[in-house]
């Protein structure tokens, strides 16, 4: 049986650190219209998966918001 493994959400605030930007960017990031960065509402809280955001990154999609 394969086991299932689940990535966890993490905060606007920590996916911030991780990209290296202040969480006011990143929530003005996800107000743009023409953003494509993966963030997901859960209740009245923006998460995001590491995985996705690499993807991303490396996709070039994150230079049109720089």
């Amino acid at each position: 049986m394969e086991t299932l493994k689940t990535e966890r959400y993490i905060s606007l605030d920590d996916a911030a650190e991780y990209l290296g930007i202040k969480p006011v960017t990143l929530r003005s990031w996800i107000r743009n219209p023409n953003n494509e960065i993966p963030a997901h509402k859960i209740g009245r809280f923006w998460k995001f998966k590491c995985s996705e955001i690499d993807e991303w990154v490396n996709s070039g999609k994150s230079a049109i918001n720089s």
